[in-house]
């Protein structure tokens, strides 16, 4: 007698933002799909805390199929997108985006998320040569990066001057609004 090998599942992830959205229409095209099981929550994408994501990814085996509605349904960004779908491609799991066509189980569809991957690099280059270039640029007229100084040179002096006359450093911080770790900051300076 030989081994068959396990019969693909389809998991279903949904996800709706707001509490008054719905899960309907997601509900709908992932069972139409041939989803086995389908995990549901309400939560932003912007949330790190999505609990039904981490339950979907636990039951998911070697062989099945992670399949979402739509791809921003997944990830938070292309990156954390291309994250997962990677950690699924490492563990023998397809990835199946029903309105963007997306299916990694096939040549045509590896192939279209890795040019979404390569475009998602491409994208943080960009931001990154931009942000450097930008810079450069405001160093070259003099001009530094960071916070304004929330204590300016006479500031500094009239706390100095407080400090050697007794005041302790808990007051003279409440006296200007500022944290003792500024004021001590700033008076290394």
């Amino acid at each position: 007698m030989t081994d068959k090998p396990r019969p693909e599942t389809r998991i279903g992830y949904a996800r709706v933002s707001t509490d008054d959205q719905h899960l309907d229409l997601q509900r709908d095209a992932l069972t139409k799909a041939g989803c086995a099981v389908i995990y549901e929550e309400k939560a932003s994408g912007r949330s790190a805390d999505r609990p039904e994501l981490a339950q979907a990814l636990k039951a998911l085996r070697a062989g099945d199929i992670l399949t979402v509605w739509r791809l921003d349904r997944l990830g938070r960004s292309l990156s954390d997108l291309v994250r997962i779908v990677t950690e699924l491609e490492q563990r023998g799991i397809g990835f199946e985006s029903l309105t963007e066509r997306i299916d990694t189980t096939s040549a045509t569809g590896k192939l279209t998320f890795h040019l979404f991957a390569a475009l998602a690099e491409f994208e943080r280059n960009l931001i990154r040569e931009r942000t450097r270039a930008g810079l450069a640029s405001a160093r070259a007229r003099g001009r530094k990066g960071g916070r304004k100084a929330k204590l300016d040179a006479q500031a500094l002096r009239e706390i100095d001057a407080l400090l050697k006359g007794g005041v302790s450093v808990k007051d003279a911080a409440r006296r200007y609004g500022v944290a003792r770790s500024t004021l001590y900051s700033a008076l290394k300076q």
